[in-house]
C-alpha cells in the first residue's frame, strides 16, 4: 500500500515568541504635606536605578532618611528628572527639591539658633546678690507675729561666670519661744549665661499638677511673672503645717520667699497666723526685698 501524500512544510518558520506583557509607565511617589522621607524608606532612586547623592560639588552624600543630618545645601538643587518622564514625574522632582530646600532651611536656622541660644547679653535688670542676704532683704511684715530674733540665721553665697546666689534660711519665733515656731527661707538667683524664663514659668505655673494638694495662684505687679504657691493641712486642727512660697522672676533673675509652720499638740497655744496674712507678708517684703537688692 502506496503511503498518502503529505502537505508541503513551511519554510523554516521560527518558533513563534511568547507575548511580552506591555511595559507599564513608571508612576513617581505622589506629594504629600509632609516633604521629608519616612525614617524607614528605602532612598529615592533605589529601585529605579539611580544614585543617592544629595549635596553640592564636594559635599559628601547624605545619610537617607533624616533630612538633618544631611549636608546644608548651597544654592538651587539641579533637577534630576527620573526615567519615564511625564509630567508627575515633573511633580516628584519640585518636590524632591522642595524637600531639600526645606531640609536646608532647618539646618540653618538649628545652627543660627545654637550659636544664639546664650550668645545675648544677661538680663539682670540691676540686681546685685549680696554675700549676706539675711542682714539685706526685708521680712518686717512678720515680725510683729515672731517678735523673737534668729541669733545665727544660716546664709550662703554663690559668685560664678554663669551664676550669682544669695539664699538665706532663718527661724521665726514667737514671744517667749525657745524653738522656732516657724521657718523663712529667702533665695536669689542672677542667671548669667542662660534665660531662666521658660524653665521658671514651666515649674511654677504648673506646681500644682507635679505636687499634689498646692494652690498655684499668678500674682501681678511683680517682676515679669510671679506664681504664690500654698498649701494648708492644718483643717481647724492643733496638727498640720501651713507653706507658701512666693516665687518671682525679673529678667534673668529669680527669686523665692517661703514660709513653712508645722503643727503639733504640745504647742497648740502658739498657732501659726492665717494663711491669707501670710501670703500677703510675702508680697509685701518680696516688693521691699527686691527693690533693695537693684543697684
Amino acid at each position: 500500500m502506496s503511503t498518502p501524500p503529505q502537505p508541503p512544510q513551511p519554510a523554516d518558520q521560527p518558533a513563534q515568541q511568547p507575548q511580552q506583557p506591555a511595559p507599564q509607565p513608571f508612576v513617581p511617589p505622589q506629594p504629600t504635606a509632609y516633604p521629608y522621607p519616612h525614617p524607614q524608606s528605602p532612598p529615592a532612586g533605589a529601585f529605579h536605578g539611580q544614585p543617592t547623592l544629595v549635596g553640592g560639588p564636594g559635599l559628601a552624600p547624605s545619610q537617607p532618611g533624616n533630612p538633618y543630618l544631611q549636608a546644608p545645601q548651597y544654592g538651587p538643587v539641579p533637577p534630576v528628572p527620573p526615567p519615564g518622564g511625564g509630567r508627575g514625574a515633573g511633580r516628584a522632582v519640585l518636590w524632591a527639591a522642595a524637600g531639600a530646600v526645606l531640609a536646608s532651611a532647618a539646618w540653618a536656622a538649628g545652627v543660627l539658633l545654637a550659636d544664639g541660644a546664650g550668645g545675648g547679653e544677661a538680663d539682670l535688670r540691676g540686681y546685685s546678690a549680696p554675700s549676706d542676704l539675711c542682714s539685706t532683704a526685708d521680712y518686717s511684715s512678720f515680725k510683729d507675729e515672731y517678735t523673737g530674733s534668729d541669733s545665727s540665721p544660716t546664709r550662703t553665697s554663690l559668685e560664678d561666670e554663669a551664676l550669682d546666689q544669695s539664699n538665706c534660711s532663718l527661724s521665726l519665733k514667737k514671744s517667749g519661744s525657745s524653738y522656732a515656731d516657724a521657718y523663712l527661707t529667702i533665695q536669689l538667683d542672677l542667671h548669667k549665661k542662660t534665660d531662666p524664663g521658660p524653665e521658671f514659668t514651666a515649674a511654677w505655673k504648673n506646681y500644682g499638677e507635679s505636687h499634689t494638694g498646692y494652690d498655684v495662684d499668678p500674682v501681678e505687679g511683680i517682676g515679669d511673672e510671679a506664681y504664690l504657691v500654698s498649701q494648708d493641712t492644718t483643717n481647724g486642727s492643733s496638727t498640720g503645717s501651713r507653706y507658701a512660697t512666693l516665687a518671682v522672676r525679673d529678667g534673668w533673675v529669680t527669686y523665692t520667699m517661703t514660709y513653712s509652720a508645722y503643727l503639733s499638740s504640745y504647742d497648740r497655744d502658739k498657732n501659726p497666723p492665717a494663711l491669707t496674712d501670710v501670703t500677703g507678708w510675702l508680697k509685701t517684703d518680696s516688693k521691699a526685698t527686691l527693690r533693695q537688692l537693684r543697684r
